[in-house]
């Protein structure tokens, strides 16, 4: 049987990783096979022409997509692969990365994301979208066993 993951547990998780603290992401929506990732963006995230580094871009899809999937098979998730695709430059206040389950299995997931780049003052925009699978493993997770 799969374990169960709540937002709580998502946020325990998210605070666990050096990565996510050091770009400030947080978890906005959680639930029914979707998660919203927002990160503020901030002039350590640019690149030589002042957009957000496409590597930022892709680090959101990725923990997105696992998240996602993470409601659909419980919290031991890796990613399997993803595709990006970006569509804009990415500037602004904050990314909200937006990802849904497409289909499961009992240890695989399908998730599809798009990246948004917001501004107070106008309509998103849509920056990136991904796919990816994600697997669902037994095994300890910890750095240790990794």
């Amino acid at each position: 049987m799969t374990a169960t993951i709540d937002i709580d547990l998502a946020k325990k998780v998210l605070a666990a990783q050096p990565f996510a603290e050091l770009v400030g992401t947080e978890i906005a929506e959680f639930g029914d096979g979707t998660v919203t990732l927002v990160i503020p963006i901030r002039p350590e995230l640019a690149q030589q022409f002042g957009f957000v580094h496409g590597g930022v871009l892709s680090y959101a899809a990725d923990n997105a997509l696992t998240f996602a999937a993470g409601t659909a098979l419980g919290p031991n998730v890796l990613t399997g692969g993803f595709t990006i695709t970006y569509l804009r430059p990415a500037a602004g206040q904050r990314l909200r990365a937006i990802a849904t389950v497409t289909g499961a299995t009992r240890r695989q997931a399908v998730v599809r994301c798009e990246i948004y780049a917001e501004d107070a003052d106008s309509e998103p925009v849509l920056c990136a979208v991904a796919q990816g699978t994600t697997r669902s493993v037994e095994r300890d997770l910890t750095a240790d066993n990794a």
